[in-house]
């Protein structure tokens, strides 16, 4: 199975990955998938629009970095036991309104919700690629 050949809790590239292969993986594992295609984002408001609609989140999303990590821990951890996490944020912008200290930013959160994850005993994988 792919994911066991993954850490647990990390955050990388998605390199030779393919989505659909961490997808099924995912649900071999009974793991939830979330993906976010953001092909058509451009700035950090885009991105984290994306990831709204993409993962659903609730209406009350505050739509910053604090508001995404609550939502990708204590908001889940709250609604009860979690298998584990497959997240792919697939074609992240590359452009001056989303430069390399955004995307660092933006893929911090995602390092401390895997570190969360962890202290929980539940894994979380994140996948990037870049546009």
């Amino acid at each position: 199975m792919l994911l066991q050949t993954v850490r647990p809790n990390i955050v990388q590239s998605i390199r030779a990955y393919r989505v659909d292969d961490l997808m099924q993986s995912a649900q071999s594992a009974g793991q939830h998938f979330l993906y976010a295609n953001l092909t058509n984002a451009q700035s950090k408001q885009d991105v984290l629009d994306g990831i709204a609609e993409a993962f659903l989140f609730p209406a009350h999303f505050g739509k910053n970095l604090d508001a995404l990590y609550d939502c990708m821990t204590d908001l889940v951890h709250k609604s009860g036991s979690q298998p584990g996490f497959v997240v792919v944020l697939e074609q992240l912008p590359d452009n001056a309104r989303f430069d390399r200290e955004a995307r660092e930013q933006l893929l911090d959160v995602f390092r401390d919700a895997a570190d969360f994850w962890a202290e929980r005993k539940i894994p979380f994988r994140c996948f990037y690629s870049f546009q």
